[in-house]
């Protein structure tokens, strides 16, 4: 019998308490803080009030900027049929619905324009191999909300292996990442009365231990949760008691980004071992596993970390090189150990290579399935599976057969048997969905095709960055296009915390800007995950500004090969990515006609004192720390605002319940134009997280306001060429 567990990052716990990057939803008001430290305070910032996201004042400017951009925006003719081309996208009936093995069934979340809250449902694989599944409902959010007069958003569940019918389900009330917990029963379909309930919105999650016993991750109060606001202790709580009388069985540092404990587990749900975790920075982590009654430290790199267990072989991954004995275990390898030998000595078990990546090559993903691992890849920016067992043992593996040239990925997978899904998608055509029970993976469902690819064609390119590195980037563009500078080009990126940006079906952005004859350009910057994790590390603290260069270096080639001009090249990013543009419009003004600034990071200098932003220390620096803030006020995009430049007019927009970047940097940023005379667009979504709209019509709007700024900024300036 093949052992498995589900893959045991650091926040295992789902709705996990390791804090997102830089990327979700919710809010904190903060008072007002004094200088300290070289930090700039209300002497220094006049607009320190702006991050108090719900208060009166700042509300009331709220709305009266959301006044003039909607006046502006919705008046121009484009608008209604922009809203309406996305809403259809989106409430759209025959879109890929993704599911969830569970024994009971595949489960999905889906929403449309009657179910805009959305319902969560399940099937079975029978029918839903079929056009046209049937549904079962197993909770209607939207039935939920109206009955309870809350704004709830689904965050998820964690349920009870193996049956998966008991579950903490997580609500979200109008899009924070906050969430309060309630126990469910799929089997029912009901909430479970005097079941488990955490209804003070929190941060963090939970585990199940039993049926009457979990783990409990939480910000139990201010004093228990971290700098960065997320928890760092664990409880084991009982059925029947107060979760304020609950033991708890690790605890973490306030200095930690978060801490927590959680169970490993196999397929069968046997708990092998109760490890617990510190982040000590977003990219280092402790781990420790329960030995004879107390936490011994796992002895690994702090950027390694435990990945699951399969065929009795616990696995470990690394981001950097580990040295082990005299071998040298490559970074972002997988390494392996015997698990009965590791439970007996964690740090003495000897290890086994599993798979290193060769040049260009990383790991994006992976799933264990009741017989092997899966692990998805890239190879300089193309994706693939690989299929790993442990046979006779030795670790074999071979490549998923999934067509090539595509960005591939697990969908879903089972725990218990074979069962498996894939995805493959490139930015022209629609996403396919593969299933495999062991064998060849076959078509199971494709997304329609949302617009019209004729005479659309992909190129990749490199373009040269400050320090002389190659920095590959994709355009999609009109076949044949005139290179004399004069195509409206959207150029975006990410470039932060590991995480690559793919091609992917561009859906709404091929509806509404492709086949109005814009351009698309996709960067693969330093500080990403395209290439593995020194092309991240390379682009951090010190040298976030390489990640910055990367960006403008891809514009000023799109410029000088004739893709496109300054006046007509606009770029688009959100949270980290929103820092990216804000940095790159006000370091090359004169390089971009436009830059929408979406959900972002912009005062780097309080960065660390608003929403989550203390978390992200690891990725750029501390601004307390003299040599550390001189690195950040160097690209800070809202110090960076000044007068006696003409800056291209941006278009910012955050979302009031957004509890990890923090409305407050997009409107520190308008305000900060306003009082320089600089013309700007400034609209705040005051229903959604940090990802914007909760529903689909709002997410439409958003969209539609995005495009028609664009089509202004970048379009409307060809008719006097």
């Amino acid at each position: 019998m093949k052992l498995v567990s589900t893959i045991a990052l650091a926040g295992v716990l789902a709705m996990t308490a390791t804090p997102a990057i830089a990327d979700g939803h919710g809010h904190k008001d903060h008072e007002p803080e004094v200088a300290d430290d070289g930090i700039p305070g209300p002497e220094q910032d006049p607009y320190i009030w702006l991050e108090e996201a719900r208060s009166e004042e700042a509300l009331a400017w709220v709305r009266a900027e959301n006044e003039r951009t909607l006046a502006h925006m919705e008046a121009d003719p484009r608008f209604e049929a922009l809203k309406s081309a996305a809403l259809a996208i989106y409430d759209s009936e025959d879109r890929v619905p993704y599911v969830s093995f569970r024994p009971d069934g595949l489960y999905n979340f889906w929403q449309d324009k009657e179910n805009p809250k959305g319902l969560l449902r399940r099937t079975t694989l029978e029918s839903y191999q079929t056009d046209e599944p049937e549904w079962e409902t197993v909770l209607d959010v939207d039935a939920l909300a109206a009955a309870e007069g809350k704004e709830w958003v689904y965050k998820g569940s964690t349920c009870l292996p193996p049956a998966l019918n008991k579950c903490m389900i997580a609500l979200s009330d109008g899009g924070e990442d906050a969430t309060i917990l309630r126990e469910f029963d799929t089997s029912t379909k009901e909430f479970v009365e005097d079941g488990f309930v955490l209804d003070q919105k929190s941060q963090g999650g939970i585990q199940w231990a039993d049926e009457d016993t979990m783990l409990v991750s939480r910000n139990f109060s201010e004093e228990l949760q971290t700098e960065s606001e997320y928890p760092f202790t664990t409880r084991i709580w009982a059925r029947g008691t107060s979760i304020d009388e609950a033991e708890e069985i690790f605890r973490g540092e306030r200095t930690d980004v978060s801490s927590g404990a959680y169970l490993l587990r196999d397929n069968e749900a046997t708990v092998h071992a109760r490890l617990a975790y510190r982040s000590v920075s977003f990219h280092e982590t402790e781990y420790y596993t329960e030995k004879d009654g107390e936490w011994l430290r796992l002895d690994i790199p702090l950027k390694a970390s435990p990945y699951g267990i399969v065929d009795g072989q616990i696995l470990y991954s690394t981001d950097v090189d580990w040295e082990v004995g005299g071998e040298t275990f490559p970074a972002d390898s997988l390494v392996a150990m015997d698990l009965e030998e590791w439970k007996a000595d964690p740090n003495g078990a000897s290890k086994t290579l599993v798979w290193a990546p060769e040049e260009r090559q990383t790991r994006r993903g992976g799933a264990i399935t009741g017989n092997s691992l899966f692990v998805g890849m890239l190879d300089n920016v193309v994706g693939k599976v690989v299929q790993f067992d442990f046979e006779g043992g030795e670790w074999t593996s071979k490549e998923v057969d999934l067509p090539g040239n595509a960005t591939v990925g697990i969908a879903a997978s089972s725990s218990e048997t074979d069962q498996i899904m894939f995805t493959v998608t490139d930015f022209l055509n629609p996403t396919t969905l593969y299933y495999s029970d062991g064998g060849t993976p076959v078509p199971l469902k494709q997304s329609p095709s949302r617009f019209d690819k004729t005479g659309m064609e992909v190129e990749q390119h490199e373009a040269t960055s400050a320090d002389g590195t190659k920095i590959p980037y994709f355009i999609v563009k009109p076949e044949g296009m005139e290179m004399d500078g004069t195509t409206a080009t959207l150029m975006t990126g990410y470039g932060g915390f590991q995480v690559p940006r793919l091609p992917g079906y561009l859906g709404t952005t091929g509806k509404l800007w492709l086949e109005n004859g814009g351009a698309y350009v996709l960067a693969n910057l330093r500080g990403g995950g395209e290439f593995g994790p020194g092309w991240h590390q390379t682009a951090i603290r010190e040298n976030k500004q390489r990640t910055w260069d990367d960006f403008i270096a891809v514009g000023q080639d799109l410029v000088d090969k004739g893709f496109t001009s300054p006046q007509h090249l606009g770029i688009q990013g959100g949270s980290q990515g929103g820092l990216l543009v804000g940095t790159a419009f006000t370091q090359r003004p004169d390089l971009f006609g436009g830059a929408i600034v979406q959900i972002p990071l912009f005062d780097m200098l309080r960065y660390h004192l608003i929403g989550r932003g203390a978390s992200w220390i690891g990725e750029y620096g501390d601004p307390r720390i003299p040599e550390q803030r001189e690195w950040i006020e160097g690209y800070s995009p809202y110090q960076k605002i000044v007068k006696g430049v003409d800056y291209p007019t941006p278009f910012l927009w955050a979302s009031t319940a957004d509890d990890r970047t923090h409305p407050a940097h997009a409107r520190k940023g308008a305000a900060r134009l306003k009082e320089l005379g600089q013309p700007y667009w400034y609209y705040e979504d005051m229903t959604g997280g940090h990802s914007g709209g909760v529903d689909n019509e709002q997410r439409a709007k958003l969209q539609a306001l995005q495009f028609v700024y664009l089509m202004q900024q970048l379009m409307d300036s060809n008719e006097g060429e």
